[in-house]
């Protein structure tokens, strides 16, 4: 499918007048954020979209695409609308011309989330917010239901905790959007509701329609650039070193497993009719129950595809699963996408050189004993039990005792509680 980014760009704004044209770091601001929209690898085109010719010429000069267009609209959606008009495309993606530090993975998750699920309309993204600021009615915050939709968008602090705020739990919603293009085709005939216009929130048209928003976790986003002090805080965050917040064991929620070199010990076992067999360890299959009981999705992507591999899985029920796969990076962020989980809060096991871009895509990288020394270097975690000798099983045990379910492993009683009598 044909994945467009589009950047709004204003020239004007009370507080700050010529923004998107404003210098950070010798570069115009809109010169980083279509620079970080090039760096995602699952759009085909970045277009910046602006109502001054100013912008039009300064985003021609350093090599980009820009299109002039109207004064009038209200929004940046309307300017999205205007755009497809002339830019053809699947999905498009809204990316505000005031957000220098967005991240090309989080990006990335929202599109893979929107290729997984024909039936979401649209997409955006959320993180987590410390209480004490869930007052602050410039920050929006959202509620999702299970599967990850959102039921409400409102600049007041929602969900409203009764009895203890202290113990309230929010998430901010971060202002990127991913559209398929028949709901831009009825953005505009749609009725401006209530709700959005005593909000001033746009995304509430599209609620109030009836179609359904997804919304996909990442880690918390760096800030926008909305007034003179928010431009300063950007400045100072991009002129020092970047630093990476590593994911812990307690972090994991989603553990992502290559098959050949790691749950087998990359043997080929081959008949006349091709793939035969492999060979499994038992208890990796428990870790991955263990695991998926505590509340760790558990996934599996495969550069191979047999009929052995699908009896395996079967026999573990593992329904999250890419096999046959050429693009390890994709197939791990269409499983983060489709369990809601971020990045940071996932890691991969893999054993060689094909599984390196899903390190890239997940928080944490993981290699058995005997992988190569330079994917052992590439690595967060090496462990110490080499491929199809129970290398996942150890890397399931080191996640239940960081997140203290370490008695699972040690306890009858508490292992029967948990798991009672499963297959291996």
């Amino acid at each position: 499918m044909q994945v467009v980014i589009v950047i709004p760009a204003r020239f004007g704004s009370s507080r700050l007048p010529g923004k998107p044209l404003i210098d950070i770091l010798g570069k115009p601001m809109i010169q980083h954020v279509v620079e970080r929209a090039h760096k995602v690898r699952t759009a085909q085109r970045v277009v910046v979209a602006t109502d001054d010719e100013r912008i039009v010429q300064v985003v021609g000069a350093f090599g980009a695409d820009a299109l002039l267009t109207s004064r009038d609209h209200a929004s940046g959606t309307d300017r999205l609308v205007e755009v497809m008009d002339s830019v053809p495309g699947d999905i498009y993606v809204n990316l505000q011309g005031d957000e220098p530090l967005v991240r090309p993975e989080d990006i990335e998750l929202l599109i893979a989330g929107m290729l997984a699920d024909e039936s979401v309309a649209a997409g955006t993204l959320c993180h987590p917010l410390p209480t004490a600021e869930a007052h602050n009615p410039n920050t929006v915050k959202v509620v999702l239901a299970a599967n990850g939709d959102a039921l409400y968008f409102s600049r007041a602090p929602i969900p409203y905790h009764r009895d203890d705020d202290a113990e309230a739990t929010y998430l901010k919603h971060v202002g990127v959007y991913a559209y398929r293009r028949a709901v831009l085709e009825q953005y505009g005939r749609l009725q401006q509701p209530l709700l959005e216009t005593a909000e001033k929130l746009e995304q509430l048209r599209l609620l109030h329609a009836g179609y359904r928003i997804r919304a996909f976790q990442v880690a918390p986003t760096g800030p926008g650039v909305d007034t003179p002090e928010c431009l300063e805080r950007v400045r100072a965050a991009m002129s020092g070193p970047p630093q990476p917040v590593k994911t812990t064991l307690a972090d994991v929620r989603l553990v992502i497993t290559d098959v050949d070199g790691v749950l087998t010990n990359a043997s080929l076992v081959y008949s006349d009719a091709g793939e035969h067999s492999k060979v499994f360890h038992a208890r990796d299959g428990l870790g991955m129950h263990l695991l998926e009981l505590c509340g760790i999705h558990v996934g599996v992507v495969s550069g191979r595809d047999s009929a052995a591999l699908r009896k395996r899985l079967a026999d573990l029920k593992i329904e999250l699963q890419a096999l046959g796969v050429k693009d390890k990076r994709a197939a791990c962020q269409a499983m983060m996408a489709q369990v809601h989980v971020s990045p940071k809060e996932t890691a991969f096991l893999g054993d060689d050189t094909m599984d390196l871009p899903a390190f890239e895509a997940c928080g944490m990288a993981v290699t058995v004993a005997d992988a190569p020394e330079y994917i052992r270097a590439a690595a967060d975690v090496v462990l110490t039990t080499p491929g199809g000798g129970g290398a996942f099983r150890e890397f399931a045990d080191r996640i239940l005792l960081a997140r203290g379910r370490g008695s699972v492993l040690s306890c009858a009683a508490d292992y029967e509680a948990l798991v009672g009598y499963k297959a291996q």
